[in-house]
């Protein structure tokens, strides 16, 4: 069966002024869109551009210095292939994106591809991307490694097995049917954890609305076909704190499960889009589980105020994340910065109940094992419950806050 069914977040037809504020909003997607098209396309162009470099740094070394290093010029000529092999697996993924919304088609029937199907225009006929573009990129291969591969169950372990277990002592299966219940996990990136709460017989929708991780949640949920059928270099780009030159090139694969073996029962969806614009019909979710989430907000304030409004009347919050502000020092960006003793006055102000809490559980987050440098998260855990009747004090925070 197909892994996951992707739509986008609907908007209701406007007229006249308002259409034209849609419209408008459409082309910035459709802009947006392409952009991250061109960052996947410009990948192998970008990555030789920096091993270019090194090989033109080494080249200026004196001779008896480049004596001292008989092997690095082949380790980069290594380097390279491992990109190829990078690129290829990039490329596949562009490949399926034309028609990969049900209700959208933001390539115009052709926009990817050339009159020959196979061939994907050139990178010059695409926006160039920019440094930032070619990063989350650089990321994206990175999560692959933490959500489908063997080496990232030790991260999955400690960021989802938590909320995982969680929802199981909350809704056990001897007195309740998984089937009747639904979960929301916005911020799914590459769908993992969506996908374990699916395996687990639960009605489980994630939500995302970063183009990168959908167009690589869409292929690996969808096309990828066979345990560790995917070869992947995903630590050619740190060129720092290596303690083997083997381990800049080592391999990953992926992915370490097969994403089509969900079972019959179950429901496993993506949409796509704002968490804010996507789900505003209230009461729907009988769980909503945050993880490396609530940070991705301009505004965590409304993140709260959301979750309140479309979780059921008992239903539970499960959050797992540090409280790095994602929007705080970008430019023309608006971003409020809480901490986390503010934002729990804000959580308890809108009417939760907090049941569970630990504000010091070491997490990491796509790191690279062998790596010198390990960063850890301290991050907060919580279970938080709307109550079954709401006071009337905290009803009406849409008008207040």
């Amino acid at each position: 069966m197909a892994a996951s069914n992707m739509a986008t977040g609907g908007k209701k037809k406007k007229h006249g002024k308002e259409t034209r504020t849609q419209n408008e909003e459409e082309r910035l997607e459709q802009q947006h869109f392409f952009r991250v098209i061109s960052a996947f396309r410009h990948y192998r162009t970008h990555s030789m551009q920096r091993l270019d470099k090194a090989e033109k740094c080494f080249r200026q070394l004196p001779l008896y210095q480049q004596k001292l290093l008989p092997n690095h010029l082949a380790h980069l000529g290594e380097l390279r292939a491992c990109v190829d092999q990078n690129y290829d697996f990039l490329l596949n993924i562009i490949k399926m994106t034309e028609n990969m919304f049900e209700n959208k088609d933001y390539t115009g029937n052709g926009d990817v591809y050339s009159d020959n199907a196979d061939v994907m225009l050139s990178e010059s006929a695409l926006p160039f991307p920019r440094e930032f573009d070619m990063d989350k990129v650089k990321t994206t291969l990175k999560q692959f490694v933490r959500d489908w591969s063997a080496e990232g169950k030790v991260e999955r372990d400690a960021c989802y097995k938590p909320i995982i277990e969680e929802i199981q002592q909350r809704f056990p299966a001897e007195q309740c049917d998984p089937w009747d219940l639904s979960i929301l996990v916005p911020g799914a990136g590459l769908g993992r954890l969506a996908w374990e709460l699916a395996r687990l017989g639960y009605q489980c929708q994630g939500n995302e609305w970063s183009f990168f991780m959908l167009f690589a949640s869409n292929y690996i949920l969808n096309k990828c076909e066979g345990i560790n059928s995917i070869t992947l270099h995903p630590w050619i780009h740190q060129f720092c704190n290596n303690r083997t030159s083997r381990d800049q090139a080592r391999a990953v694969t992926i992915p370490d499960i097969d994403p089509h073996s969900l079972p019959q029962v179950g429901n496993f969806s993506m949409t796509a889009g704002d968490f804010l614009e996507v789900y505003k019909e209230q009461e729907m979710w009988d769980c909503v589980a945050t993880c490396y989430f609530i940070d991705t907000a301009h505004n965590i304030v409304s993140y709260v105020e959301t979750i309140h409004n479309i979780l059921k009347p008992g239903g539970y919050w499960i959050n797992l994340g540090p409280l790095l502000y994602h929007f705080a020092d970008m430019v023309n960006e608006a971003s409020i910065e809480l901490s986390y003793e503010d934002l729990r006055s804000v959580i308890l102000e809108f009417g939760f109940e907090i049941l569970k809490e630990d504000t010091k559980k070491p997490t990491m987050y796509i790191q690279n094992t062998k790596s010198m440098l390990q960063y850890e998260y301290d991050c907060v855990y919580f279970v938080a419950r709307k109550p079954l009747e709401v006071a009337n004090n905290h009803t009406n925070h849409s008008q207040a806050v």
